[in-house]
């Protein structure tokens, strides 16, 4: 083991995560304008324009260039959407930036494994380690935006009497939302002070709605708020309109969960499907180096499929089980 490289390498896993800590600690605090233009807008195009021109003193000028040039792109407003349905405080280029600080950290873990076990190549734990950093932001804002959705559609039956009660009661629909945000817990409450907040600052009631269900995109809040606009539209009694949709809601929910208890052994197998050759594969390197390596170096191929495509096997084998993980889960999601 050379101590100059394992140093250099411990170097560079410091620096990614001081970057990391400053860019958290630098993010932009924001005014209340620019808060509204995120989460409740006047149009995309405004809130894209309007995001980065005041920042934080701490910000560097660089995230704000940054902001400016990717305002109007097609994944810079995928990403804004996704994290604010994950409720991520980043903007745009904080989320970049820590995509691009997880790429170089997973670099660098990759080469201090190849150096602290020997006998692996320093170029392939550095691509692997490079590809799961890419990937694990991604991954991380997906699961906690299904985990947020998954939470506010449990709550929604519940939500949706509490409203239809209120109304019954004599409160106007702002004033029981307002009692939601105040009785329910997270995420539902946090959802529903938004959309109060966005209809005090100026907005209708049907775009802060509107506001809302691109935030959380739930079909079963879809349903709620095309009854409240109809309602607002051509009148009726919304408290008997909700309580209708409230007992849908509750029994497509109740579905689901009978549905989710007997497929999760089928779903659990297919993850220990997946990640059973993955994991034997990693424990082999660690500790058969020698033995695995003969997967990565090159082999006598024809000259017709490049000589030293040492890389068909490993390549073919993730492949046919990424398929085969994906044709499981599809089995098993049935929609309701």
């Amino acid at each position: 083991m050379n101590p100059g490289l394992l140093l250099l390498g411990g170097g560079a896993i410091l620096l990614v995560v001081l970057l990391a800590v400053m860019v958290l600690g630098t993010r932009s605090r924001g005014d209340v304008a620019e808060r509204l233009d995120r989460f409740a807008g006047r149009g995309s195009e405004a809130a894209a324009e309007a995001r980065p021109r005041k920042r934080g003193r701490g910000s560097s000028v660089l995230a704000a260039q940054i902001d400016r040039a990717i305002a109007g792109r097609g994944f810079a407003a995928r990403i804004s959407r996704d994290l604010a349905q994950a409720n991520i405080k980043l903007t745009v280029s904080e989320f970049l930036a820590l995509r691009v600080i997880s790429v170089i950290a997973g670099v660098g873990i990759g080469y201090l494994v190849a150096v602290l076990r020997g006998g692996l190549s320093p170029i392939v734990t550095g691509i692997i380690g490079a590809l799961l950093g890419l990937l694990a932001p991604s991954l991380a804002v997906r699961r906690a935006k299904g985990r947020r959705l998954r939470a506010f559609n449990n709550q929604l039956g519940d939500t949706i009497t509490l409203l239809a009660n209120s109304l019954r009661s004599g409160y106007s629909l702002l004033q029981s939302m307002e009692m939601v945000a105040r009785e329910s817990t997270p995420p539902v409450s946090e959802e529903f002070h938004r959309v109060v907040q966005e209809v005090g600052l100026g907005l209708s009631v049907q775009d802060a709605l509107a506001n809302l269900y691109r935030r959380v995109p739930s079909d079963d809040l879809d349903l709620m708020i095309t009854a409240i606009n109809i309602q607002h539209e051509v009148g009726g009694n919304l408290a008997q309109i909700l309580d209708t949709i409230g007992h849908t809601i509750r029994e497509r929910v109740r579905i689901k969960g009978e549905i989710r208890v007997l497929v999760a052994q089928q779903r659990i197998s297919g993850y220990v499907v997946a990640a059973l050759p993955i994991v034997l594969a990693l424990i082999l390197t660690f500790l058969a180096p020698d033995y695995m390596n003969r997967l990565f170096n090159p082999i006598g191929l024809p000259p017709f499929l490049g000589g030293n495509s040492w890389f068909c096997m490993p390549v073919c084998s993730l492949l046919l089980m990424l398929a085969g993980f994906v044709i499981i889960q599809r089995i098993v999601n049935i929609e309701v």
